[in-house]
């Protein structure tokens, strides 16, 4: 998985990958402006528009120096607004690519922009580095780059915008964020989602070993990461070796919770899919799934099963006691969601029973309603890893770039996933393939790597042929097409 590195450390990774492979600086710059132009050639942008590049003295200046030039050559109408006083500030690299400018690239000062022409904006004004507050002309130039109407897409991160903490400041509103070798963690608050837009993040050729020795919390899990956290099955392999799982889910009137739930376990792999429901219920889970058995009581022996989820849809009221038998009576690592999570937040007293390596799945609401609120995203992350070290649990925070909590205080962010997924049930989906992942023997971190990030990927292939009318129904679907894509047999 590829290390969060701070704003601190960018600099000492690219001094550690220049002297690993003996490149220069301006050539790990160049690196950087080829992605972000592969990046560019994909999304399609109108040709015919003017492409405005506001440049910094530093090294985002530099990257947007390098820019302009590949897109020139794209033969596409070129103008770079400098946003500095003297050409003698600007940093080795910056002056290097501002010289390698081709003569027909028109230079003008960022006072010159007209906001009132239509143009796409490249924002390459403050990068990483930045530091203190931000000075009266910066802010002039922030607000001429937000007063246009055009795209604007921010290199590396939107300038204004510090790389670790919230944004105290005005910084740049971009609808894309191109950031190189890895995601600065500011971009992954959803605090900042209204100024980072979508995000992209392009390889700039830094290999994993020149992250050794830097150290970090914090991880992103990519797609190529995912299938070294699989199990490997073989031909002789039989539906006992796949697991048998058993959702204690569902009831009148939130049978769909189960129903999703189940299925989702059946098409993540598992063997045999029990579920736990009122009798009363029984004709929703059997007609619509027949794959599944039905449990009417609570088996006092719960080791025949490999995992357990617990929670999606069996109401609030009456329910702590089942919880508590629940913990009492199944001793391996479980899977807790929805209403079990609500339980639990209404019953402290319940948390020393959960068994040890548990994984809880909360969204927002549910994080604040277990752990209490919180101001920020950095202070529910700080809330999350106290929490996981102090119960011996796991915890994923769910929403954009879920992020998996270790209990071992690693925090893993997600690159997955798509607004489509925003989807009531959707969650109950996520439970039933952690908890069929566990069910097949895997570890609760590997448990939680598959099931977050195949969850995201589904949503992705779901979203991508019916975006806003994606329901829960299709990220389940589409979760067979997410181990074809990943080549997980």
């Amino acid at each position: 998985m590829l290390k969060i590195l701070n704003g601190n450390q960018v600099k000492l990774l690219d001094l550690h990958h220049i002297q690993m492979t003996g490149i220069s600086s301006l050539e790990l710059m160049e690196q950087a402006a080829l992605g972000f132009v592969r990046w560019w050639k994909d999304q399609g942008f109108p040709q015919d528009l003017p492409v405005a590049i506001f440049c910094g003295a530093g090294n985002n200046g530099g990257d947007g120096f390098a820019i302009a030039r590949l897109l020139y050559e794209l033969r596409l109408n070129i103008t770079v607004y400098t946003c500095f006083d003297e050409r003698n500030n600007l940093s080795a690299d910056a002056s290097r690519n501002f010289q390698k400018l081709p003569e027909k690239v028109n230079v003008r000062d960022w006072k010159d922009f007209n906001t009132n022409g239509k143009a796409l904006i490249i924002d390459a004004f403050l990068g990483v580095g930045l530091k203190g507050d931000l000075r009266g002309q910066a802010k002039e130039i922030l607000a001429k780059i937000n007063s246009s109407s055009g795209i604007r897409v921010s290199v590396d991160i939107p300038s204004g915008l510090p790389s670790d903490t919230i944004l105290g400041e005005g910084c740049v509103k971009a609808d894309y964020t191109v950031t190189f070798a890895f995601p600065k963690l500011s971009l992954l608050f959803p605090e900042h989602a209204s100024v980072t837009g979508e995000l992209a993040v392009v390889d700039i050729g830094i290999k994993d070993e020149a992250y050794e020795g830097f150290q970090t919390s914090t991880f992103f899990l990519r797609k190529k990461d995912v299938s070294l956290h699989h199990r490997k099955f073989h031909r002789f392999s039989h539906k006992g070796d796949f697991g048998k799982v058993l959702l204690v889910s569902g009831s009148k009137g939130k049978m769909g919770a189960s129903l999703l739930a189940c299925k989702a376990a059946l098409r993540t792999g598992s063997g045999l899919v029990s579920a736990l429901v009122q009798e009363s219920e029984r004709q929703i889970i059997q007609s619509s799934v027949p794959e599944v058995m039905c449990l009417f009581d609570l088996p006092q022996d719960l080791s025949t099963f490999d995992s357990v989820g617990l929670g999606p849809g069996i109401g609030i009221e009456g329910n702590a006691f089942l919880v508590e038998r629940v913990f009492q009576l199944f001793k391996k690592p479980m899977v807790i969601d929805a209403d079990g999570l609500t339980i639990l937040s209404q019953n402290p007293d319940l948390m020393p029973l959960i068994p040890e390596g548990s994984i809880l799945t909360p969204h927002l609401k549910e994080f604040d309603r277990l752990l209490g609120q919180s101001t920020d995203h950095p202070q529910r992350l700080k809330k999350a890893k106290e929490f996981c070290q102090k119960w011996k649990l796991n915890l994923i925070i769910k929403g954009a770039n879920s992020v998996i909590c270790l209990a071992d205080g690693r925090q893993i962010f997600n690159s997955s996933g798509t607004q489509y997924m925003a989807t009531g049930g959707s969650g109950d989906v996520l439970t039933g393939m952690i908890t069929s992942f566990l069910g097949q023997g895997y570890s609760p971190e590997n448990a939680m790597i598959c099931g977050v990030y195949h969850h995201g990927l589904a949503g992705e292939i779901a979203g991508g042929k019916k975006r806003r009318g994606t329901i829960a129904s299709d990220i389940i679907e589409a979760i067979p097409a997410t181990f074809i894509e990943l080549d997980i047999s």
